[in-house]
């Protein structure tokens, strides 16, 4: 079947959907968890005169709300304010802790049975001892739901029902609140309530709820279909989508289907919907990330936004809380919106890793992700500057190396000892192959962190980030300025700094009238002078657009922003992008245009980097092409003269 490529939910709309948030009346039914941190500090540590054996000093704890407890944390988080908790708790510790943090969520705990015998509230313990999280102690596993429990969880929702909007179905684990009682009568609920909205999160128990949406992972919608190539972490794209088919088939409800880093997928009466996932940088913990998307989708759909809307809104606060480690993090509509405003999607990543898939137009070198729209008019052309056009900032790696060495090692760079500096140049190295693409200042940010691991520098004498691009700008202009000065002599000529056919591209585009304008992070006088030095200043009829002023955000996105406002929405959808970074590639998706990435090999200005490729598929490219050299087919797909 064919599937559709979801359209960003656009800054009014999601702000529509979040305004109407705190109206949602929810209820949250599932097995309600205690995520228990401990943070060993060994230090302390003697010999137990009882066993012998080394104690296990606990610095710090933490208790927080996890499986639908981690779900109502969201909720919250978000901004309802009409939410119901229907679990149940033990008489023990962990029971007393988990009812003291919802009632201090101000949630309506009066569904929240209690059961004496055959039941420890479920609880997880995870000791950590620097960066290593233990064998985690369980608590809850040989549980067994009373008769006299399942009826008043179920007498307790019957009475809700009539007043909410949605009800939120969680199934964590196998000895959790689903006895085949609960089941039954939960299954019974959903079928004489159908204008309210189920949705189920289930691990175990799918089938038994039908008529209620399905939120699930994609090896759960696998493994309920049957398919899957078994022992491989990984499912391709072609058996997710096989599987989100099946289960609306079976079901006749939406279905909203988890892959991870890859996305979502919704499959509902207007077809199957891919939604990219979020770039995430540094370290995540995905544990409650499924309860952050259940808890996102469902307030998005009580909001009244379709499917597709509310998986986009469950996405985003997947994207907050995975960032918060060791703990299950919460997300609230500022960062949602903040994430909203400034994520990075990840698109076709399948068709990004794996070059078997690409498909090529005939008799070229251009990978064709998406065509061009049919009767589409180009009416403006936006190039990137470094790397799409110019050469000049070629070896940016090699200057940016020894500034994040240096950074990092601070006053102990002259002294420091072999390991340890060999730690810092692996690390950094690491760091600088992995964040190749995204925005200097994002780069700068990781930094700090870095700096900060490894302690060398006193606190502070740590810079921010703007500072540390500012040493990095500083050092890279070195290189710049001494090409300049090459060209100048004559000693190098501008095809030794420009991508193969650049300008002759450029030329063709200026004769048929279309408007050009350059964009580029650099501040503006630098771009504006490296442009004419270069010899193609006088073609762009848009103008040259660098960076003015503002340091605190990332120059080529402000530029952008700006320029793409003054175009219009109108405008963009006649607009092409030519651009080797993801951020002019994905600014032009956000607004309708066509991205075009430029892959090229930059040391021979000419040919394909297979490593460009990936990088610029997954930000977003329509169409990649090597360089500039078939410069008549490339018109002729544009539908433009040749």
């Amino acid at each position: 079947m064919d599937v559709q490529t979801f359209a960003p939910l656009t800054p009014p709309r999601l702000e529509e959907i979040l305004t109407r948030i705190p109206q949602a009346r929810v209820a949250v039914i599932g097995d309600f968890c205690l995520d228990i941190y401990w943070f060993l500090d060994t230090s302390r540590s003697e010999p137990s005169l009882e066993t012998g054996l080394s104690t296990q000093p606990v610095r710090e704890q933490r208790y927080s709300l996890g499986g639908a407890g981690n779900v109502v944390s969201n909720l919250v988080a978000l901004g309802c304010r009409h939410v119901h908790a229907l679990g149940v708790f033990g008489d023990d510790p962990w029971g007393r802790e988990q009812m003291r943090l919802l009632e201090a969520l101000g949630v309506n705990t009066a569904g929240m049975a209690w059961q004496s015998e055959d039941w420890a509230t479920l609880a997880y313990g995870k000791p950590h001892a620097g960066r290593e999280e233990r064998s985690r102690l369980d608590f809850g596993n040989f549980n067994v739901l009373s008769a006299a429990a399942a009826d008043a969880l179920l007498g307790h929702a019957r009475r809700l029902l009539p007043a909410l909007d949605v009800v939120l179905v969680n199934q964590q684990v196998p000895q959790g609140i689903h006895s085949p009682r609960l089941q039954a009568g939960l299954g019974a609920l959903i079928r004489e309530f159908p204008r309210t909205r189920f949705i189920v999160d289930s691990r175990h128990c799918t089938d038994a709820y039908a008529g209620a949406l399905l939120k699930l992972n994609e090896h759960e919608a696998a493994r309920l279909c049957n398919l899957g190539r078994e022992h491989s972490p990984l499912l391709v794209r072609e058996d997710a989508l096989a599987a989100a088919d099946q289960l609306f088939e079976r079901h006749g409800r939406p279905v909203i289907l988890t892959r991870g880093r890859r996305g979502l997928l919704v499959r509902d009466t207007d077809g199957m919907c891919e939604i990219a996932g979020l770039q995430t940088l540094g370290p995540i913990d995905t544990v409650g990330a499924g309860d952050s998307v259940l808890a996102g989708l469902g307030l998005g759909l009580a909001a009244g936004a379709t499917p597709v809307e509310a998986a986009q809104l469950g996405n985003f606060v997947a994207g907050v809380t995975i960032q918060k480690l060791n703990q299950t993090g919460t997300a609230t509509p500022d960062e949602v919106r903040a994430l909203a405003r400034n994520g990075d999607y990840v698109y076709h990543p399948e068709l990004a890793e794996d070059p078997r898939r690409a498909r090529r137009h005939p008799n070229t070198e251009f990978e064709v992700v998406t065509a061009l729209p049919a009767h589409c008019r180009i009416t403006a052309a936006i190039f990137d500057h470094d790397g799409t056009l110019s050469t000049l900032r070629q070896g940016w790696e090699a200057v940016m190396e020894p500034v994040m060495i240096r950074a990092v090692l601070g006053p102990r760079y002259p002294s420091a000892d072999e390991s340890l500096y060999h730690q810092v140049v692996t690390r950094v190295r690491a760091y600088i192959d992995e964040t190749t693409g995204i925005q200097t200042l994002s780069q700068m940010q990781g930094l700090v962190q870095m700096v900060r691991e490894f302690g060398c520098v006193p606190a502070e004498q740590i810079l921010d980030a703007i500072g540390y691009k500012r040493l990095y700008n500083e050092a890279l202009m070195g290189l710049v300025r001494e090409r300049l000065a090459k060209l100048g002599r004559g000693e190098l000529a501008v095809e030794d700094f420009t991508i193969k056919n650049a300008l002759p591209f450029l030329r063709r585009l200026h004769a048929v009238g279309i408007p050009l304008y350059l964009v580029s992070g650099t501040d503006q006088e630098d771009v504006a002078a490296e442009a004419r030095a270069m010899g193609y200043a006088g073609l762009f009829t848009g103008g040259i657009h660098g960076a003015v002023n503002d340091v605190s955000r990332e120059a080529k996105r402000l530029v952008l922003d700006r320029l793409l406002g003054e175009i219009g929405a109108d405008g963009a959808r006649g607009l092409i992008t030519f651009g080797d970074g993801p951020v002019e590639l994905r600014e032009t998706r956000r607004r309708g245009g066509y991205a075009i990435g430029l892959a090229t090999d930059e040391v021979r200005r000419f040919g394909l980097n297979p490593a460009k490729r990936t990088r610029l598929i997954r930000a977003g490219a329509d169409l990649v092409i090597p360089d500039f050299s078939q410069i008549g087919p490339l018109l002729g797909l544009l539908g433009l003269p040749a």
